[in-house]
């Protein structure tokens, strides 16, 4: 079961003028399962987004970058699940091509001002005529408060959904931002198996909207990790209706930032609590590196481990192995002997080696926890970094082991 996460609340998640989301259950992959979203936009709306670093990219990915670059306005973003239309081929942008042209005519606009998205198995066809058919039900179905639903139909692995709202004061008016993410397995930076779509009601100009995914983006979902896989289809995406007659420009734009970044952060920390069979929330800070790059990379190796991730299973405090992670993370000049580890409150390793002061049932304490937190302090200089993983447990394995059954 997720670690600590709860379904969110229908009546907290808050409804964001100039957006409008309907669903449809259109068997993609299953008969009466919500598998198809679509968000409609009023005029004016902006939109940027941050897009997977996995060269073998979905077609939807590629379609919806080159719309989204043509400039012309997006009207409406359409959602599938059950299938990724990734190693697909010409066919597979011929479909996410269709999927835009059909959507387009029956809302009145044009396929530029269409983005797709898709989620699922790879190298399967997408089926087309079933998206098409789901259609006018997800129009029928449009209205402002339904982020509860469009969170659930864009599920795939996950157990729950992921879904928060924040409000914040920016000019003596209130400012909404709501959020919505899926993803659960293959997750890890640049970005993962992850679908996230933020939007506000604030009026932001498209360039300082895409400087600001980004900047959430490299404070959430690029400090998750699940398994350490990078998908075809992740996408990140930022929707600005200017709703609330608020305008934010980079002079007042700092409150709208982190409002958005918090939300990017609890959608990605949900990520890995609802990791595939994960029973441990792990967050591990690296501090006292020269740079961020380092303490990243030094990060990464303790999350990637899979000894380190099954230790935490077990609840074994088997600490050797985070040393012999930090040791391979490829900082060559890295003086061990000047580091500390801490696991939670609890030192554990300092001066190359156990701590004088580490007991065994002080480690055994904290591993049996579901929230723990791994400390390396470097000792060589100001940087730090912060990420979040979760442990491999025998759900893992079974859950992606019968993945297409």
């Amino acid at each position: 079961m997720p670690v600590n996460l709860s379904v969110p609340v229908a009546a907290e998640l808050l409804p964001v003028a100039g957006v409008k989301l309907g669903t449809a259950a259109a068997s993609i992959k299953r008969p009466n399962h919500k598998d198809l979203l679509l968000i409609q936009l009023d005029d004016g709306a902006t939109v940027a987004g941050v897009f997977t670093s996995n060269r073998f990219c979905a077609a939807p990915v590629t379609v919806a970058r080159e719309h989204l670059a043509s400039g012309k306005g997006i009207k409406a973003l359409v959602v599938n699940t059950g299938n990724a239309n990734a190693g697909t081929g010409e066919q597979g942008m011929a479909a996410a091509r269709a999927t835009c042209a059909e959507l387009a005519r029956l809302l009145g606009c044009t396929p530029e001002q269409v983005l797709p998205f898709s989620t699922g198995v790879i190298m399967e066809p997408l089926p087309l005529a079933k998206i098409v058919a789901g259609l006018p039900q997800a129009i029928a179905g449009l209205k402002a408060d339904n982020w509860f639903d469009a969170a659930h139909a864009i599920m795939t692995t996950d157990i729950v959904a992921k879904a928060v709202s924040k409000q914040v004061q920016i000019g003596g008016k209130t400012v909404t931002v709501t959020g919505m993410s899926k993803g659960s397995g293959m997750i890890h930076p640049n970005m993962a198996t992850m679908l996230g779509y933020i939007a506000t009601d604030a009026a932001v100009a498209q360039p300082l909207l895409q400087q600001m995914v980004k900047q959430a983006a490299d404070a959430s979902f690029n400090c998750i990790t699940v398994d350490g896989d990078t998908s075809t289809n992740d996408a990140l995406m930022l929707i600005a209706t200017g709703g609330s007659g608020v305008q934010v420009d980079a002079a007042n734009s700092a409150q709208l930032q982190a409002a958005i970044s918090e939300v990017a952060v609890l959608l990605a920390q949900a990520i890995v609590r609802d990791g595939e069979g994960a029973t441990k929330f792990i967050t591990i800070r690296v501090e006292g590196g020269r740079d961020l790059a380092e303490c990243r990379q030094i990060g990464y190796a303790i999350a990637h481990s899979p000894l380190v991730k099954t230790a935490f299973f077990a609840s074994d405090p088997n600490l050797g192995r985070i040393l012999a992670a930090i040791g391979y993370a490829g900082v060559a000049d890295l003086d061990v002997a000047g580091l500390s580890l801490y696991l939670d409150d609890v030192l554990v390793a300092e001066q190359g080696g156990r701590a004088a002061s580490y007991r065994e049932e002080d480690g055994q304490r904290v591993m049996q926890q579901s929230d723990i937190t791994i400390r390396v302090v470097l000792g060589r200089g100001i940087a730090s970094a912060t990420l979040w993983t979760c442990d491999f447990s025998y759900d893992y394995v079974k859950i992606n082991a019968s993945y297409r059954s």
